[in-house]
């Protein structure tokens, strides 16, 4: 890798299945930079909710809980810690990412969430991806993707994550679910999903993992050493 004198963030957004998560982890490994979950922050206050009854309508107390969640990521996003607990198969479930969606949409929540994650980017070079990285979180990001794939791309990999996960779900189910967190998304009042003006739009459908991976280097190599080598 490249060596980088300074700081360096690199924001991937884009909607739920578009791979943001793997190729993310992927890129983070191989540039030897810090790889932030947003996602699973999220899950995990979501995770915590359930487990204490908590009511999303009650929006102060989802707060509440957002801002005192101990949440620490383990290195390459392996292991997903609350409170000191290992959740990180527990967030992984279905209802635990239907209520982090819900949970989401609350300006409070994010609010608490967005400190903690800028807080985490202030210590080395990191990789986060999520919805509103690029746009909210790092707006001076030095790299913005956004990932996006067909709608049933996505679907399909959403059903082989359940796979490797030991779970199973009708895939009409989850394209209904997968619409409606979209439409959540991209029409929540704070921080919706939206493409950054300056982030670089890529299309992952029919696509492998690697090939997906070369062309975010390429789009941080222009952007961070001119072209050249940076792994």
């Amino acid at each position: 890798m490249a060596k980088q004198s300074r700081r360096v963030v690199i924001a991937i957004d884009g909607p739920a299945g578009a791979g943001k998560s793997t190729i993310a982890r992927r890129l983070a490994e191989r540039l030897g930079f810090t790889y932030i979950d947003s996602g699973a922050m999220y899950r995990a206050v979501a995770l915590w909710a359930m487990r204490q009854n908590a009511d999303p309508a009650d929006m102060h107390r989802m707060e509440q809980l957002a801002r005192a969640a101990d949440i620490e990521l383990q290195p390459a996003g392996l292991q997903i810690l609350l409170n000191g607990e290992d959740v990180t198969a527990a967030i992984r479930t279905p209802e635990v990412g239907q209520q982090a969606s819900v949970v989401a949409v609350i300006p409070g929540v994010r609010r608490a969430l967005v400190e903690k994650q800028r807080a985490l980017g202030e210590r080395t070079s990191v990789i986060m991806e999520g919805r509103d990285i690029g746009t909210v979180v790092f707006p001076d990001a030095d790299v913005k993707i956004f990932l996006d794939a067909d709608p049933q791309e996505r679907v399909s990999r959403r059903l082989r994550d359940f796979r490797d996960q030991g779970e199973s779900a009708p895939p009409e189910a989850v394209a209904a679910q997968m619409q409606e967190r979209d439409r959540r998304d991209r029409t929540r009042a704070e921080a919706p999903l939206t493409q950054a003006p300056d982030a670089v739009y890529i299309d992952s459908t029919g696509l492998s993992l690697d090939g997906v991976e070369e062309e975010i280097l390429r789009v941080v190599r222009a952007r961070l050493t001119n072209g050249k080598d940076f792994s």
